[in-house]
């Protein structure tokens, strides 16, 4: 790896002003901000959509804002946004195109000169026609009895987003069928969920781009095994599995029928694929309708982004917060505390988002950062994590920003909890006994909304979407492409088709090989 250098980034006029501020502020409590300006809560907020970002627990002020503003613009953040919504390759690394927003464009075309409409037009009608015909028990399985069960097999992106909406949208799943996934390589996983289903009445959607993915596959190959054995016929696959793929040739050669096969294009990532077909699991489950109210959520941020001026753009503002505390204050993780179990899959998925998308430490240039990038995204769905890791949060040595997602409908003292929590962070307490002493000045925002609903989740996502991209245009890192994923699996390969009895793999390190041994040695 090449040794990093001075960046253009570090070095440049609105980095170096940012540094300077920070050395101003970086003793200055939110306490004395809030006291010195009364009207500090109504400033530091907006609203778009059914959203409300209260921003002003931050350790922030105009100036910091100001000058955040200048480091986005020096970084021509509008200039990279026109670019992406244009349909210009800047995925450069793979030389591809970044659509995701077209999966949910009301336009009649788009973008301009590589129309890809007329492609998501249709596969969003296939979606339709077979949601419609599970949900209305019209799609039978080999003994003619409709499906009650459907199951999702896939892995990364085409696991947790639809995941995490299927549970967070389950106060509107009005189908008879129940939904599950599997992802996890260890069979344990999928034969957990198989002794819940009957053969005779569950449908599996597989759902991998290229048909190759090895963790799903091998899923996939284990659950037609278990339909097989059951149903006794080979034919029963057409009719009890379907594919989410880009290959239909391979899907077919497993038994999927051309007719069951919904596409995936190359321009949308897996980590952007929700709105998909990968999203028919939770077409699925809440009704095709009300996917395209997700769908409809997803463009009112959309819209939002594009014409919004930076200073009051929700995504952007998240971004350079997260910028602030990153590169100016050496936070390394930052939490999401999800106030209502419905969304207790969100960390998860953000972690996804985030991480695989800006962990990178080598820029557009090729060249090594010499800067902080994404931070380690974690969290639990309150009040479960005030009962876990709060303690750290309050009164811990590490510095990590928080994200408290409150939904006003949750029932109970669960939105009050997150309020108190973010208050609590700030504010801190004095005491005589220094294990009682809070110091507060711990930065949050708060993400207030009406309720879970579908429009709801549609804008929430598209917001943390755009916010990774403004972080990456910034930090100059290719926020589309995923190289460090392929490195473990190529190993992993290796180490799988390697026979029980071989001797040392040549080239594998010593330990590797060792702990390889063992675990041959265990499992005969």
């Amino acid at each position: 790896m090449n040794k990093p250098i001075q960046s253009k980034l570090t070095q440049s006029p609105a980095w170096k002003a940012l540094q300077a501020h920070q050395a101003e502020i970086a003793n200055v409590h939110m306490r004395e901000l809030f006291t010195r300006f009364p009207e500090r809560a109504r400033e530091f907020s907006l609203e778009a959509g059914a959203l409300l970002l209260d921003y002003s627990k931050h350790r922030v002020t105009d100036s910091t804002l100001a000058l955040l503003a200048d480091l986005a613009r020096q970084a021509d953040v509008e200039g990279w946004r026109t670019r992406m919504f244009a349909g210009e390759h800047i995925n450069a690394s793979e030389d591809r195109a970044v659509l995701h927003v077209a999966l949910r464009s009301a336009l009649e075309a788009f973008p301009a000169g590589n129309d890809v409409v007329p492609l998501v037009r249709k596969a969003r009608e296939g979606m339709r026609a077979f949601s419609d015909a599970v949900r209305g028990e019209r799609l039978l399985g080999h003994t003619g009895k409709p499906m009650r069960t459907v199951i999702n097999i896939g892995i990364g992106g085409s696991d947790l987003g639809p995941r995490m909406l299927t549970q967070a949208l389950w106060r509107h799943a009005d189908a008879p069928q129940s939904v599950a996934f599997v992802s996890n390589a260890d069979p344990g996983d999928l034969a957990h969920t198989l002794a819940q289903a009957q053969p005779e009445t569950t449908l599996i959607i597989v759902a991998s781009k290229t048909f190759t993915t090895v963790e799903t596959l091998g899923n996939a190959n284990l659950a037609r095994d278990w339909l097989v054995k059951a149903l006794g016929s080979e034919s029963a696959v057409k009719q009890h599995f379907a594919a989410v793929t880009t290959n239909i040739k391979a899907a077919g050669a497993f038994g999927i029928a051309a007719e069951r096969c919904f596409p995936l294009w190359d321009w949308v990532g897996g980590r952007y694929s929700v709105w998909s077909s990968v999203g028919l699991p939770v077409a699925i489950a809440i009704g095709m309708d009300r996917f395209e109210d997700l769908l409809a959520g997803a463009r009112a941020m959309d819209e939002h982004f594009l014409s919004a001026p930076l200073e009051a753009n929700m995504p952007v503002l998240l971004a350079l917060l997260g910028i602030w505390y990153a590169n100016f204050f050496g936070a390394e993780s930052h939490a999401v505390l999800p106030y209502a179990e419905s969304l207790r899959e969100l960390p998860a998925y953000l972690q996804q988002l985030e991480m695989e998308s800006n962990g990178k430490g080598v820029d557009r240039d090729g060249q090594r950062v010499d800067y902080a990038t994404v931070p380690v995204v974690w969290g639990s769905v309150g009040t479960n994590s005030q009962h876990a890791f709060h303690q750290m949060l309050h009164q811990g040595t590490h510095l990590v920003p928080c994200d408290f997602l409150v939904p006003a409908a949750t029932t109970g003292a669960a939105a009050e909890n997150a309020l108190a929590q973010g208050a609590a962070l700030m504010a801190g307490k004095d005491a005589d006994l220094p294990y009682r002493r809070f110091d507060g000045n711990h930065p949050s925002s708060t993400i207030m909304f009406r309720d879970i609903d579908p429009h709801t989740m549609g804008q929430l996502l598209a917001l943390y979407e755009h916010k990774v991209f403004v972080q990456g245009v910034i930090w100059n890192v290719n926020s589309f492409d995923q190289w460090g994923v392929e490195l473990g699996k190529e190993i992993a390969r290796t180490l799988s088709a390697q026979p029980a009895g071989g001797g040392a793999i040549a080239g594998l390190d010593a330990s590797t090989n060792a702990l390889l041994a063992r675990l041959r040695s265990w499992r005969s």
